[in-house]
């Protein structure tokens, strides 16, 4: 039988290299990658289906299946995963110096949808117990104006957000217009502005590690998308690549824990692997992949969405992938 061609796009990331080099592939599949910046990789697949597979927003994903497209699926293969309290920005020496401080404050985000804006958001309330319904949402660019008209978004009754074309997140907090900001990167001051801005919780690991001990959640970034119409013309191509992305992991966790090279720039990377896998994991899997080793993590996720508008729906982890994985 003729191997199948599939596009694939995804960052390259360590647990993937092998796949990117040729050393994996996928039983029946010749791949055909290549590495867009995440931003493009992300529109022209949710617009485009311009891959057959590609790197995909957890959130946008389950946006995706919740709210009546169907043009894709998934594999439980999770490609980025980082906590996000690091994620929350301020005027350094200003009024707002601890998470509780936010009540009732005006707040710029980028994105209502994306991933690391769902888990800050579900985090303030949940865990620091704020009223999501009494913070003032400010949806903009980090470092400059999208020059975009306000898109239609329906969120649930009590929300407020204001999107702001002409001005961007950044000079908005510097000049006092917001009171933080939440950003997946470190935003920059205005040119010529004097502001310091700084993260609101500056030692963020313990405060991260305490949190993952109170709720078991490990927040998963990125998946892997396909689409659906491959899945439907070949049913056996979402087992074939999960089999290849848990080979390319299993080799590169195997290089992060030799002892007799230092393969990435990192002191004493052995002991930091086995500490973090004695924290997260339990000592088990490193990274998992699959629907149960992640199941709380991926149910806390998807009720966030739905209580914050992102989902019309409430989704089960089952929801997001096909049948053949269960709750595997």
């Amino acid at each position: 039988m003729p191997r199948l061609s599939l596009s694939l796009a995804m960052s390259e990331y360590a647990h993937v290299r092998d796949i990117q080099l040729g050393r994996v592939v996928p039983d029946g599949i010749d791949l055909r990658l290549s590495s867009p910046p995440l931003e493009e990789m992300f529109r022209r697949f949710s617009a485009e289906e311009a891959w057959d597979v590609a790197e995909m927003s957890t959130g946008m994903y389950a946006a995706l299946c919740a709210n009546g497209d169907g043009r894709f699926t998934a594999i439980p293969v999770f490609l980025s995963r980082m906590f996000r309290q690091s994620s929350v920005y301020v005027v350094g020496g200003g009024p707002v110096r601890a998470p509780e401080d936010l009540a009732g404050k005006r707040i710029g985000i980028p994105n209502w949808f994306q991933t690391a804006i769902i888990y800050v958001r579900g985090w303030l309330s949940d865990d620091v117990g704020l009223d999501l319904r009494g913070i003032s949402w400010v949806q903009a660019g980090v470092d400059a104006p999208t020059g975009r008209s306000p898109a239609d978004i329906a969120l649930p009754a009590g929300f407020a957000l204001e999107q702001v074309a002409d001005r961007s997140l950044s000079e908005m907090l510097a000049t006092g217009a917001i009171d933080a900001l939440v950003a997946s990167h470190v935003p920059s001051p205005p040119p010529g502005s004097r502001v310091r801005f700084a993260r609101l919780i500056e030692d963020n690991q313990p405060v991260e590690e305490a949190y993952f001990r109170s709720t078991g959640v490990f927040p998963i970034m990125h998946l892997v998308a396909l689409r659906r119409a491959v899945v439907d013309a070949h049913p056996w191509v979402p087992e074939s690549l999960f089999e290849a992305f848990e080979a390319a992991k299993r080799s590169c966790l195997a290089r992060l824990a030799d002892v007799n090279q230092s393969l990435l720039p990192v002191p004493w990377l052995p002991e930091y692997v086995a500490r973090q896998q004695a924290l997260l994991f339990g000592g088990g899997d490193y990274w998992p992949y699959g629907v149960a080793p992640n199941a709380a993590t991926l149910e806390v996720f998807l009720r966030y969405c739905h209580e914050q508008g992102v989902c019309r729906r409430p989704l089960r982890p089952a929801d997001l992938f096909p049948d053949s994985f269960g709750s595997s």
